[in-house]
């Protein structure tokens, strides 16, 4: 199939991208406008794979999306540009408004000129597969999941914007009949994560005796699932899932469930690194709780019975299994997160808000 990924130089994108070509045999152009957190290192051993193009754009130019559009001539595009961090959103609330919500209004204008333009029987077979969050959806109580039919209820600039983006793609499937799926997804963690994510910070400030930083008391709850396990999710209700329907894609409710507390994930992490990086332990000493992120939900969960009852899918790693592949690819790659805790993010606080008790 051949397939245009926007965002495919993010730590999802460019882990989708990889798998795309190496273990599906699909054509891949990669759409980045490569912000902060797109890398084209993260790609590095794709850049010369023949299925495999980038082409450095920005969704929010008509031009340069038709431009690759007609030239690519896709079948699908699974839509991934995003500005995604809670906490820079809370500074920078704007940046997201632009992106995640005119940058997708501005993609979906220009695919459904593209669509429209299309043979009967390439239009049929056309997708879009919008791929969203879990955090559209607020905050849970003690149990239960989050479903497809959960109301939304936003809490950060971010996930509103990310709320936007998915009615507006909902909204273009009904008014114009673009073939629409949508996906709302639980925490992502593997290899090639930007390193002011929970688990890539974890993991690399304990290297370096550095404090881990914890929010709150810790008692934030997430969904945790490996990013290899939502990318073989998103090929399958690319391939296989109906038109216009959501998928909710999540670790919650499997053994060794990926669920956890913010602080259970961290002491976890520590203890995984006196065993497989024992010249620093104990690692647990380094957590220090500091002032809570405002507005931070306190427990999500995603139920992805729909994705095993009707795709066939669920998770293949454990999160123990999954954060010893990603705790081990963090010991031998070096190279590629040094650079970035050099020059684009060196583990500063984000997130605080002026006139916030502190």
């Amino acid at each position: 199939m051949k397939i245009l990924v926007t965002g495919g130089a993010g730590f999802i994108g460019s882990n989708l991208c990889r798998y795309l070509v190496q273990d599906c045999g699909d054509r891949v152009l990669n759409l980045d406008a490569l912000t902060y957190a797109g890398r084209l290192e993260s790609l590095a051993d794709l850049a010369r794979h023949p299925d495999y193009e980038f082409v450095a754009g920005n969704i929010l130019d008509r031009a340069a999306v038709t431009a690759a559009l007609t030239r690519f001539a896709p079948e699908a595009i699974i839509h991934l540009a995003a500005e995604s961090h809670v906490d820079r959103s809370i500074n920078s609330a704007g940046e997201f408004i632009q992106t995640n919500i005119v940058g997708t209004y501005s993609l979906l204008e220009s695919v459904r000129d593209y669509w429209q333009g299309l043979s009967p029987d390439a239009k049929s077979g056309f997708r879009l597969l919008h791929v969203s969050t879990d955090e559209v959806f607020g905050s849970l109580g003690e149990t239960g999941a989050f479903t497809e039919s959960t109301p939304y209820d936003p809490s950060s600039p971010y996930s509103a914007s990310k709320a936007a983006s998915d009615h507006l793609v909902r909204a273009w499937g009904r008014t114009y009949g673009l073939p629409i799926l949508v996906t709302n997804c639980s925490n992502n963690y593997g290899p090639y994560q930007f390193p002011e994510k929970l688990i890539p910070l974890m993991v690399l400030n304990a290297l370096e005796s550095l404090p881990l930083p914890v929010y709150g008391d810790g008692g934030n709850r997430r969904d945790w699932l490996f990013v290899l396990d939502h990318c073989r999710a998103l090929r399958l209700v690319l391939e296989r899932g109906k038109v216009g329907e959501t998928y909710g894609i999540g670790g919650y409710g499997q053994n060794d469930s990926g669920e956890r507390s913010n602080l259970e994930l961290v002491e976890q992490i520590c203890f995984m690194l006196d065993t497989i990086h024992p010249n620093r332990a104990p690692h647990r000493q380094l957590v220090q709780f500091v002032t809570d992120r405002p507005g931070h939900d306190r427990r999500y969960a995603i139920d992805s019975s729909k994705m095993r009852r009707e795709l066939n899918w669920q998770p293949t790693e454990t999160l123990t299994s999954g954060l010893t592949k990603t705790i081990r690819w963090y010991l031998d790659r070096q190279d590629w997160w040094g650079p970035l805790r050099q020059s684009v993010y060196k583990g500063e606080r984000l997130g605080l808000v002026k006139g916030v008790a502190k």
